[in-house]
């Protein structure tokens, strides 16, 4: 290190939520396999609650404790980007923001995605599609919210964004929304949803409320582990693979602090399989 100026250490910063629900996990095992064979390797770097979300990444930039850093939730303008562009520290984002400069980054086509979510549950017969949002800060709830919007205004359906709770609510209080939504006359009946953990709580306040899923409401998720499709096959899911996403962000990282500007961005396309399945 004295030699070099390197650490050969990378950090990856993580919420311990993110650890609980797989994502964390599977961005690990993705960054792990880029970097193996070369010098570095991954340290995980905790960003506790009641902690704002720069104090971590000051903290390795300024004591100089790792050669790069990788990071998630990224905001539309988000502080954290613009002081590691600042400094000229090597980071990639796991999302993307707003400012001017292009920066590093992974993200998935969240527009893409709930456009044509939206348009699946038009299919199948929906009058009024919902979504129940990650938090307003974050880019991909712009992405989210053009996607729906578009997909219902092409279809001609009626469409809302969930009120009171966001993705980072308890499911029970996902699953009380949707219970007092749906026992209104104007409530939704098909949901576009963001997370496997809100698919769950949503099927479940759909049924509590006397929907069957698959016949009198529908829900289209993404889908990142095997674990969703065990319990709820009556639900249509589009693949969002963290280890890939995680290989993606290891291998730009490796590029950004060998030197490289230019091409260090990736967004992954949603596959959809519709066309082969049977619109009810």
């Amino acid at each position: 290190r004295l030699k070099t100026g390197r650490t050969n250490v990378i950090s990856l910063v993580l919420e311990p939520d993110e650890q609980i629900y797989g994502f964390g996990t599977s961005l690990v095992t993705g960054i792990t396999e880029s970097l193996r064979d070369t010098a570095y390797h991954l340290v995980i770097t905790p960003l506790f609650r009641n902690v704002q979300p720069i104090e971590p990444i000051r903290h390795i930039v300024r004591n100089r404790m790792a050669d790069g850093v990788i990071f998630s939730k990224a905001e539309t303008f988000d502080e954290r980007i613009r002081f590691l562009l600042d400094n000229e520290f090597p980071f990639v984002s796991h999302g993307r923001s707003h400012w001017p400069e292009a920066h590093p980054f992974v993200d998935f086509d969240n527009e893409t995605y709930a456009y044509n979510a939206t348009l699946r549950l038009a299919a199948k017969g929906c009058r009024k599609v919902s979504i129940v949002l990650p938090d307003s800060a974050l880019t991909y709830t712009e992405h989210l919210k053009t996607g729906m919007e578009r997909g219902a205004r092409e279809a001609g359906i009626a469409y809302e964004f969930a009120a009171d709770v966001n993705l980072n609510s308890a499911t029970d209080a996902i699953r009380n929304y949707v219970i007092k939504r749906s026992r209104r006359p104007d409530g939704p009946d098909g949901y576009v949803c963001a997370s496997e953990v809100s698919a769950l709580a949503i099927i479940g306040g759909l049924t509590e409320a006397g929907h069957s899923v698959g016949r009198t409401a529908h829900v289209v998720t993404k889908q990142s582990s095997s674990m969703f499709m065990q319990f709820q096959p009556a639900a249509e899911t589009v693949p969002e693979d963290f280890v890939d996403a995680g290989r993606k962000l290891g291998q730009i990282l490796l590029r950004r602090i060998a030197g490289e500007t230019e091409g260090l961005s990736y967004i992954a396309e949603p596959k959809f399989d519709w066309a082969t399945k049977n619109v009810a």
